[in-house]
């Protein structure tokens, strides 16, 4: 299906160099475009180099409504020691993970003093609008960005277009050029702690995204839960009365500090049960004959056990590693975790086939756990479906 964006404008990736305090952001000098479009009702944020297609980004996150947020790094704002910086930074965070992205805008800053961190209302407004979008609300994109103007009275105007329709102009937008200004590759930016925490500073551990295989096991995990809305145990949002518990979420009881080296340890058969789980166009996308799916919905189970059959055992823990490093999968974590607080642990249970506790419902009523509570009572439930399966 063509990509239709909604909204596409110049912006590059950042890396944070946590060497030293404060933190140095560090944009990179690569061109790109930040483009955001809508797929089976859920937004997907992309990042791609100019040079690449527009069905290729190198960045594609699919985006839980309201999980994410995108605003402006200002570091007069911050309550920790910060240098100034050096270019129009914008931080794309999670409410479900620690994970965040940093972006700099490659349009040329529009302050009448020069100063390169100055948020023009257009920029401000490109950031309102991608924010909105994020939360799942219906933008008017064109007439917003129409009540802004590209620029503020300045006569060197980049001809930076903020809305750009793609459609039917692919390789005009493939080759365009890249804008200058803005911030450079040595623009640097205070400490962004406050993003995130400690282990994950810098998108540590996979920040980048999977743009293959990791995503579509994300989208399965999202699609069951979407499936489970529906029913009952979802649709109250209900939780118990009486002081929470404090309990972790699953994204930080599964840290890739931790799941990556049992990975990387993990023998034949362990890797074999892992690889189960994952949907079969990961396993053959994985083997890099994207043929054998042949436009289906689903492979043949004749070609899922031929891919498998093809994947060395360093194969497999490599494909694994991307699924666990993804930042999808670690939303998808997160949104688990949002509906087993909000009193979804029995049908969620039932459906997995996990052994929980009185089914998820507090004791002696009626109502489905919630908050820490039920966090605890299905990894508990898991722990103990997982024992007596082994015996």
């Amino acid at each position: 299906m063509p990509i239709s964006p909604i909204i596409t404008f110049k912006a590059g990736q950042c890396e944070v160099d946590t060497s030293s305090k404060p933190f140095k952001v560090k944009p990179q000098p690569e061109p790109g475009y930040i483009y955001l479009y809508s797929e089976d009702d859920l937004i997907h944020f992309c990042w791609r180099k100019r040079s690449d297609p527009l069905d290729e980004p190198e960045l594609d996150l699919m985006m839980v409504p309201t999980d994410g947020s995108f605003v402006p790094y200002e570091y007069k704002t911050t309550p920790q020691p910060t240098s100034k910086t050096d270019g129009r930074i914008f931080t794309l965070r999670f409410s479900s993970s620690s994970q965040r992205y940093l972006f700099w805008l490659q349009s040329k800053p529009q302050s009448r003093n020069g100063d390169p961190s100055y948020f023009s209302p257009r920029d401000r407004k490109i950031g309102d609008i991608v924010h909105l979008l994020l939360q799942g609300e219906d933008v008017d994109v064109t007439g917003e960005l129409a009540t802004v103007g590209n620029t503020e009275g300045r006569p060197d105007d980049d001809d930076d277009e903020t809305m750009e329709d793609v459609e039917g102009h692919r390789d005009q937008h493939s080759h365009r050029g890249s804008g200058s200004g803005g911030a450079g590759p040595d623009a640097t930016g205070g400490d962004i702690r406050e993003e995130g925490e400690g282990s994950r500073e810098g998108g540590a551990d996979g920040a980048r995204a999977v743009s293959s295989s990791a995503p579509d096991a994300a989208a399965a995990v999202r699609n069951f839960l979407d499936s489970l809305r529906d029913q009952s145990g979802l649709s109250g949002g209900q939780r118990q009365h009486g002081a929470e518990k404090p309990y972790p979420h699953l994204n930080h009881l599964l840290p890739t500090s931790i799941t990556v080296p049992m990975i990387d340890a993990a023998p034949a058969e362990f890797a074999d049960a892992l690889i189960s789980f994952l949907p079969p166009a990961v396993i053959v996308l994985a083997t890099g004959a994207p043929d054998a799916i042949d436009g289906k919905a689903e492979p043949s189970a004749a070609a899922v056990e031929a891919a498998k059959a093809s994947l060395t055992l360093e194969d497999k823990r490599s494909l694994l590693k991307k699924v666990l490093r993804s930042p999808q999968f670690n939303q998808a974590l997160g949104t688990l975790t949002m509906a087993l607080r909000d009193g979804g642990l029995p049908s969620i249970a039932e459906a997995l086939g996990v052994k929980v506790q009185n089914g998820g419902y507090i004791p002696g009523g009626g109502m489905p756990l919630g908050g820490g509570q039920a966090v605890e009572a299905f990894v508990e439930g898991v722990k103990k479906t997982a024992q007596e399966e082994k015996k």
